[in-house]
């Protein structure tokens, strides 16, 4: 890994689910309560990971789909199964969900740093506080959006945009940090740069194919670059 210096931003947008906390045992665990409630077998955590990273509708069709592919096609109603799913998620939102390893040093480090740090996650807004707050991090975060939190998501530029807005800075003093090509694909959207972590969900894809400014194996990395 080539490490570039990016001492001269002031903002980081930091991505959520695989780039700080690896959610995927919950995140299966509702789905799995969705899939039961249709009496559809489970799937197993290797088979949801792929199906993370646009939002929680297309993570709940693309469980469904993978079931009925499974066992055959059912009339399944949409809204009740993601009701289901949404309810299900709510009881367990932090349950086995973890942060990955170095995050806490390195968000510390970062700090002492004084950069100002964001998230924009493509997760549901209602479910980024209390995980934050049960993972005790909240602290570290000045602002923070989800999918639904404004009219589009990533891989648009419109989040970055916003965060960028909000928090009185610019798109040449900031930068987007994911594990996602919809990470990487919304801060070549805004004109920003951005650095691809390779230990996240991505659909089982490569996050170098997608030319982030930087990949980044460890997150403690980061610190040689801050």
């Amino acid at each position: 890994m080539d490490i570039v210096n990016f001492k001269d931003k002031e903002l980081i947008i930091f991505d959520f689910d695989g780039t700080l906390i690896n959610s995927i045992p919950d995140l299966t665990l509702a789905i799995n309560k969705m899939l039961s409630h249709f009496k559809f077998s489970t799937l197993t955590i290797t088979e949801v990971t792929p199906f993370i990273g646009n939002g929680a509708k297309p993570l709940v069709k693309r469980a469904l789909d993978a079931a009925m592919k499974k066992e055959g096609s059912i009339e399944v109603d949409f809204k009740e199964a993601f009701d289901i799913y949404l309810a299900a998620y709510k009881e367990i939102t932090c349950k086995d969900t973890f942060m990955y390893p170095g995050v806490l040093d390195t968000l510390n480090y970062l700090k002492e740093k004084e950069y100002k740090m964001v998230i924009c996650t493509n997760k549901p807004m209602e479910f980024v506080e209390p995980i934050l707050d049960t993972l005790k991090i909240k602290d570290f975060f000045q602002l923070w959006i989800g999918e639904n939190s404004l009219a589009e998501k990533k891989p648009s530029a419109l989040p970055l945009l916003h965060l960028v807005e909000e928090m009185n800075s610019s798109i040449e003093k900031s930068i987007m940090i994911g594990d996602s090509k919809n990470d990487i694909l919304a801060a070549q959207n805004a004109k920003m740069d951005s650095i691809g972590a390779t230990y996240g969900y991505n659909y089982n894809e490569n996050i170098s194919d997608y030319k982030p400014t930087m990949v980044l194996d460890n997150f403690t990395d980061l610190q040689k670059s801050f």
